[in-house]
């Protein structure tokens, strides 16, 4: 039974972020004491409700919209995996920093509670391929940000960014801009 959470907001309107509200628990002091991590694994393990979600996540762009999904490890990958398996794209993993096996992009990034560096094949994208980029949580923009700049480095255009969940309070969404994001839960 999942818990009924009154004024929950997201870009794809308050039933969708009522079912991400209802699947995403508070794991307290991780992976640093004072974080307060939201784990995204019931959602997934929910089919109905990773199917609606990852549904709404394509309505929102629009089948055409995109060529390829880039998701960002690690939870980004199992989103956009789902995305690119049901509209017949590939799909490009961003990992951390000395994962990928060939010439890669890197670029490295502040975060909530440290450092990191992201990385990409350099033969990622053809030149003009249209990427929708997805990831699990938007915190302070780091991640996301580091994600949008490899993929076009690597020669894609970025035609889309969604979350599943918007920390707003960390002020991700206003560092990205003017470059639009869509969260399915804002919190």
């Amino acid at each position: 039974m999942t818990q009924t959470h009154t004024g929950v907001r997201g870009d794809s309107g308050p039933a969708v972020a009522e079912l991400v509200a209802g699947r995403v628990l508070d794991v307290p002091d991780f992976p640093k004491p004072g974080i307060v991590f939201k784990d995204l694994m019931p959602l997934f393990a929910d089919g109905a409700v990773f199917r609606e979600v990852v549904d709404g996540i394509i309505a929102h762009h629009g089948r055409e919209s995109f060529d390829v999904v880039a998701g960002i490890e690690a939870r980004g990958f199992v989103v956009a995996a789902a995305i690119a398996y049901a509209t017949g794209v590939g799909v490009v993993p961003v990992r951390k920093a000395g994962k990928l096996p060939r010439a890669t992009h890197s670029a490295s990034y502040a975060l909530e509670y440290g450092e990191a560096t992201l990385e990409v094949h350099q033969d990622a994208f053809t030149a003009g391929h249209r990427v929708l980029v997805v990831d699990d949580v938007l915190a302070t923009g780091g991640t996301a940000g580091a994600t949008l700049d490899l993929v076009e480095r690597a020669g894609g255009t970025v035609s889309g960014f969604t979350v599943l969940l918007e920390l707003a309070f960390l002020g991700g969404r206003e560092r990205l801009a003017p470059r639009p994001v869509h969260a399915l839960l804002t919190v």
